[in-house]
């Protein structure tokens, strides 16, 4: 694990590893392919959920799974953990849940005399947090540091984590009994928000058929290395991205904060996160640059979450992603741009 100590001025790498080079794009295809079949063979029906999920996790995200208990948001979450050969810790929140049981905490060693630091659940490659809302937001806030810089800080001292890092999080919605909200500033740091829903007839009559004997989890097998996924995030950074691209994303971000339908648009950070998405959803679908049509289709998942309503929008029925929708129908796309990158492809 790469540690890291703060100074009197800057904080100091003690080790810093090369970063690897980019997958070649037969492989990456084909790692991609064999990590969405091993999670769709669990999953029954929920293939756009499972590439929502493998696209947030190349784009260096976090996810966010919310819905309804029973729908296979905590199944869908350790499926994709357990086809990484990485490490992986899982969180229950509850309402007695401690920000060190999160993060760490420091012990004093009668022996040596000393301080010493004993690593939280949040010391992995891949954490996933179970009903994140059901503890407090104290607790919830724990998780900020961690997701946005990578880094614990304890008693004046942060300790780096291990790379590739990913929380996935699953949560009731909000008017389920004993949850509280997330507060503003969490939600902003999932790059993604997906909703499992219920499966389809077929779906569930496949899944009394392979889940009443064992768990079809158990039965998973990593089909990647944690510097395989390192290697594959890298690809995703080489994927090209036009200006008239970039100028469209930003137009889409401004756009929500400018609608008198929204009280709290997207953040800078969004726009940025829905740009390294659409570059995952690019690389997913074998191309080495981003389409007009990447971004709009990685708007719903990235953006909606972000949204707060006006009171008199809220007041009228309508919904954050309904707003979305029709703000993304409105801002014209980049026509030269886009006409080119499409004769590219």
């Amino acid at each position: 694990m790469d540690v890291h100590r703060i100074g009197a001025t800057a904080l100091t790498p003690l080790r810093q590893s090369p970063p690897p080079k980019p997958l070649p794009a037969t492989s990456f295809r084909a790692t991609c392919e064999s990590i969405l079949a091993a999670v769709d063979r669990v999953i029954d029906g929920k293939a756009e959920a499972s590439r929502v999920a493998l696209t947030v996790l190349l784009a260096q995200g976090h996810l966010l799974v919310e819905d309804v208990p029973g729908v296979g948001k905590t199944m869908l979450a350790k499926t994709l953990a357990r086809t990484i050969d990485c490490s992986v810790s899982r969180i229950q929140f509850t309402p007695d849940l401690l920000p060190s049981d999160v993060t760490g905490v420091s012990i004093y060693n009668q022996a040596t005399r000393q301080f010493e630091f004993r690593p939280g659940a949040v010391f992995a490659n891949i954490v996933i947090g179970d009903e994140i809302n059901r503890a407090s937001a104290k607790t919830q806030s724990a998780l900020l540091e961690c997701m946005e810089e990578h880094q614990v800080t304890v008693d004046g001292t942060s300790y780096g984590l291990s790379e590739p890092f990913m929380v996935i999080a699953t949560q009731n919605p909000i008017e389920m009994e004993g949850t509280y909200p997330l507060p503003e500033a969490q939600r902003d740091r999932f790059m993604a928000r997906i909703s499992m829903g219920y499966p389809d007839e077929a779906a569930e009559i496949e899944m009394l058929e392979s889940h009443q004997s064992e768990s079809p989890l158990l039965s998973v097998e990593p089909v990647a290395e944690a510097s395989d996924l390192l290697a594959m995030i890298e690809t995703v950074k080489d994927v090209f991205v036009s200006d008239p691209v970039k100028e469209f994303t930003v137009a889409l971000g401004r756009a929500t904060r400018t609608s008198e339908k929204i009280r709290l648009g997207s953040s800078p950070r969004a726009v940025l996160q829905l740009l390294r998405a659409a570059k995952a959803r690019a690389a997913l679908d074998g191309r080495d640059f981003v389409l007009p049509d990447d971004i709009a289709a990685m708007a719903p998942a990235v953006l909606t979450h972000r949204l707060i309503l006006d009171r008199r929008a809220a007041s009228a029925g309508l919904t954050a992603a309904g707003i979305l929708e029709a703000i993304v129908a409105s801002v014209p796309l980049p026509s030269d741009g886009a006409a080119r990158l499409r004769r590219q492809g």
